[in-house]
């Protein structure tokens, strides 16, 4: 019987929570809520200001709408009204001051957006070893909030992954609607991140906003059902190899910026897993990375200022490029 006992909280406690005793705690730190951004430092920051040559500045967010594919059941509603009636209504005050204001119902993770450290978990062990009943609250998260990022402001570099494997002669690459792209399920692993970094002359470094361009975008406006049912991105394996030069972010133009569906079957993005949870690197998802691509713009001035909606998990997101 105490055998028995004994076997069965071995089996109990190689099952538990506690298998993330490898990633926690953060090397930040036991008490560290930012993750990543931890790795930009002032000699990060002083680094990217030099990479300002040009003077051109790209939006890196695209335009969300009701008809935005998303993730899930994920919607976005606007409305737009003035006092008392559509349209506008009567003017206001001895000046006739006339308006329009709106109301936004919509989730976080429409469109161009930031995943912060309180959207992934294994098994409920967040970031940091925390579990939903250390930080979770219906009316907003009490830490990992989009309103504690600090604004990112480091060292961007995009990787055209869809120039480099049509440079290869991949399968991968498909015509959709006479656009060229990266089929979906497309899985961007150590050794075409590497090529494709060679390939630019991009080397690494600390503190990085890393986006993978796959050409994928276009497939939100000529098949918003299949942009919505998958898409290619990073695998687990770049994923890691990525997270060894100790990046703020990484970021794709697709709806989850991870390959899906994942790789092996039955899983559900674990490279959700591996950048948030277990590092604290943020994810960038639906990044437009187009205009860098043809510009040859590889790297530059990365600037993000995330919404601060106290408590929110995610954030609609329009980061700005500048070269």
């Amino acid at each position: 019987m105490r055998a028995a006992f004994l076997g069965l909280l071995t089996i109990s406690l190689l099952a538990a929570p506690a298998a993330a005793q490898d990633w926690v705690p953060s090397k930040y730190g036991a008490d560290d809520t930012i993750g990543a951004v931890n790795e930009i430092t002032p000699e990060v920051i002083l680094n990217a200001a030099k990479l300002i040559k040009v003077g051109k500045r790209y939006g890196l967010g695209m335009v969300t709408a009701r008809e935005t594919p998303a993730a899930g059941s994920r919607m976005f509603e606007l409305t737009v009204f003035s006092e008392g009636a559509d349209g506008l209504g009567e003017p206001l005050g001895t000046n006739k001051f006339g308006y329009f204001d709106d109301w936004m119902l919509t989730y976080m993770g429409v469109g161009s957006q930031i995943d912060g450290l309180g959207h992934a978990a294994i098994d409920n062990v967040f970031y940091n070893g925390n579990t939903s009943k250390d930080f979770y609250h219906r009316q907003g998260l009490t830490k990992f909030g989009v309103d504690q990022i600090p604004p990112i402001v480091t060292r961007g570099v995009v990787l055209d992954m869809l120039g480099y494997m049509k440079a290869q002669g991949s399968k991968a690459v498909i015509t959709k609607g006479g656009v060229e792209m990266l089929a979906a399920g497309t899985a961007l692993n150590r050794a075409e991140i590497e090529g494709a970094a060679a390939r630019q002359g991009i080397a690494f470094q600390q503190g990085d906003v890393i986006l993978l361009h796959t050409g994928y975008m276009a497939m939100a406006e000529l098949d918003p059902a299949a942009a919505k049912a998958g898409w290619p991105g990073i695998g687990v394996e770049g994923a890691i190899y990525l997270a060894g030069f100790s990046p703020v972010a990484i970021g794709g133009d697709t709806i989850g910026t991870e390959a899906q569906p994942s790789e092996k079957e039955g899983e559900f993005v674990p490279v959700h897993q591996e950048l948030i949870v277990k590092r604290g690197i943020y994810i960038l998802e639906n990044m437009v990375t187009e205009e860098l691509v043809a510009d040859e713009a590889w790297e530059f001035l990365f600037v993000l200022g995330p919404a601060r909606f106290k408590g929110a998990v995610q954030a609609v997101i329009n980061p700005v490029a500048i070269r």
